[in-house]
């Protein structure tokens, strides 16, 4: 599904030289959820931006659902954003006068999408909100228009959903049901890539990345070892041991 081989980033600035990410390889597999840590400048951004095709690689191979994106241009990563990937960010983006289905609608306008409602209405049921659809964004609670969010993302079908800090604007509460939603998402076959700064919730992702200086530096394993959820998370916050090899807690620190 995702996959990164030698892939380089660098920024140059005048004689300045920065590697925002170094010989990173990494495969995320179709279903996978992982979440991605780490301090601020170990390359977190530049690899969302990388796998959104927001930017490409100086260096190195991107596969993105068996297409080589490394060296497209700018129309042509356009195409597969729009295609491909999903993005859900820490705010919400939600248009403030327009209801819930309606900004759910907004990236089929784009296409010729036949039943726009239809899918529109069937996105926001897979994320528990389809007696919401009318209401406006300023009648919904933060976590109720992060779902929205969710739910815009995945109108598209995409091959993959990126969050980006999707819980940093919610209170433990609704940052827990947001966690939840993109474990359900998983569950059922979605592959989620969450970028986050937050320990707890990277706790329920089935695989943790770090990153530091743009290496990867600790990886819990993949989808068929050292497995983290909601389970081991419940779990590990009873003092139980959540699991062989590295732990989660381990890996933010």
């Amino acid at each position: 599904m995702i996959q990164l081989e030698g892939v380089t980033k660098v920024y140059r600035a005048g004689a300045a030289e920065v590697r925002a990410l170094d010989n990173v390889d990494l495969t995320i597999k179709a279903g996978e959820l992982v979440a991605i840590m780490g301090p601020s400048g170990s390359g977190k951004t530049t690899m969302m931006n990388i796998l959104g095709c927001l930017d490409s690689p100086t260096s190195g191979r991107y596969l993105l659902d068996g297409i080589d994106v490394s060296d497209l241009d700018d129309d042509q990563l356009a195409d597969v954003r729009g295609r491909k990937i999903g993005f859900v960010f820490q705010s919400y983006n939600l248009l403030s006068r327009t209801s819930a289905v309606v900004n759910v609608e907004l990236p089929l306008l784009y296409s010729n999408t036949r039943s726009r409602r239809t899918r529109a209405a069937a996105a926001l049921a897979e994320v528990g909100l389809a007696d919401r659809a009318e209401h406006l964004p300023n009648e919904l609670s933060g976590g109720q228009q992060q779902r929205v969010a969710i739910a815009r993302a995945l109108v598209t079908e995409p091959a993959v959903l990126l969050a980006d800090e999707p819980t940093g604007n919610l209170d433990s509460t609704a940052s827990g049901e947001i966690a939840r939603m993109l474990v359900k998402l998983s569950d059922a076959g979605r592959t989620v890539v969450l970028i986050t700064h937050e320990t707890e919730i990277a706790s329920y992702a089935k695989r943790v990345v770090k990153l530091l200086d743009g290496r990867v530096v600790a990886d819990s394993g993949g989808p068929d070892k050292n497995r983290h959820g909601a389970g081991d998370r419940d779990a590990a916050a009873n003092g139980n041991d959540a699991g062989d090899g590295v732990s989660v807690t381990e890996v933010a620190n």
